[in-house]
């Protein structure tokens, strides 16, 4: 595994690492909120790595990547940072996957550069806008109720929030060493960057209907983060998208790493065909 340092939108230093095949079809990972690269680890260190080029950036204020107290809210800030990943490593065509937050991140990108760069797009338990009540309609009442919590400066409060954040997304019992790194490396991202993220109010509805690129939905039917009805939202306006909804909470990539891994290995083949 190699790791880099690229700059992004506005001069801030990204974390980003990669294995795999380099002559491989790539995949960019891309992680949600308070989260690293480190939560695609069960992908990178898979038979993935066989076939494909694999990349997962650390997102502005996240794991090793700058963390400025600005530049959060600007979505060309975003797509830069994408942008700059991809032109920097010379990714060729890679497939965008973006989990939970990250699909925000992937449309960000496709609103300032298109999709000429990219092969498609795979969204996992993802949301696609912010700052509205059509937005919160599909996030649980379990998931809106920490949400305060993630923005203490508080450090006791900042941590029984972040483990009942973990605990929501990964219902199956995570062992005392998954518990404590996921639980450090979401506590080393600052809550002013978290606040800035949720402080984000946009719709990407004007976007959707115009992707071509294939798309791939992956959605655990049993997420206790992003209710599945969301799935319905983006399928009424990316109608050619493919659906994959495994019997998940909300990080199948986690949950069901083989089965996950299988369908995304064969979305990414179909996607270059």
């Amino acid at each position: 595994m190699t790791s880099h340092k690229i700059t992004g939108g506005g001069g801030v230093r990204l974390h980003v690492v990669e294995a795999g095949k380099e002559t491989g079809h790539t995949i960019l990972f891309i992680h949600g909120v308070s989260q690293c690269w480190l939560t695609w680890s069960r992908q990178i260190d898979s038979d993935l790595a066989e076939e494909h080029r694999l990349v997962a950036v650390d997102l502005r204020g996240h794991g090793l990547s700058d963390k400025p107290r600005e530049g959060y809210t600007d979505s060309r800030l975003w797509a830069d940072d994408i942008n700059a990943v991809i032109q920097g490593l010379n990714l060729d065509h890679p497939l965008l996957c973006g989990w939970s937050y990250g699909p925000l991140v992937i449309l960000d990108y496709v609103r300032h550069y298109g999709e000429q760069a990219i092969s498609g797009l795979n969204f996992i338990g993802g949301v696609t806008k912010l700052g509205s009540d059509e937005a919160l309609s599909v996030l649980t009442p379990e998931f809106l109720s920490l949400v305060p919590g993630f923005f203490a400066t508080d450090v006791e409060e900042s941590i029984r929030s972040l483990e009942s954040l973990l605990r929501l997304c990964f219902p199956k019992q995570l062992s005392a060493k998954e518990l404590f790194l996921m639980l450090g490396f979401n506590l080393s991202v600052p809550p002013y960057v978290r606040q800035a993220l949720f402080s984000r109010a946009f719709d990407n509805d004007d976007i959707l209907p115009k992707i071509r690129k294939p798309v791939l939905i992956t959605h655990g039917a049993d997420d206790a983060v992003v209710r599945p009805s969301a799935v319905d939202q983006h399928k009424a306006r990316i109608t050619h998208a493919q659906i994959d909804m495994p019997k998940t909470g909300h990080a199948p990539f986690w949950d069901d790493t083989a089965s996950f891994n299988r369908r995304l290995r064969a979305f990414v083949s179909a996607a270059w065909a």
